[in-house]
């Protein structure tokens, strides 16, 4: 989970279902790149309540993630619409529709 886009991904998705101090915490590790010190001081906690917070966060995206999918099934239509963009050059048009039905 340390691939700070995956966090932020995960965050894109699932960061509404946070608390709001989650959010402004998680935030100031993800997007502004904030030292756990730096929040702690921010915000008036430990360092070590920010480094427990962030995992709590994390755990818990990904949870959403594992329970909802919604990831996954945006990359898999993704995946989807760049074969449709590769058979559209190779194919004609009612070949492609057929390809595209049997897809979804």
């Amino acid at each position: 989970m340390d691939n700070i886009i995956e966090r932020g991904r995960l965050y894109d998705y699932y960061g509404g279902l946070l608390t709001g101090h989650q959010r402004q915490i998680y935030e100031a590790v993800v997007y502004d790149d904030m030292s756990l010190s730096e929040i702690a001081a921010e915000h008036d906690i430990s360092r070590q309540g920010v480094h427990d917070l962030i995992k709590r966060c994390d755990k818990q995206l990904a949870r959403y993630e594992e329970a909802l999918g919604l990831i996954k099934r945006d990359k898999n239509v993704d995946s989807k619409l760049d074969e449709i963009a590769l058979l559209s050059k190779d194919k004609k048009i009612i070949h492609i529709i057929d390809e595209i039905k049997d897809m979804l």
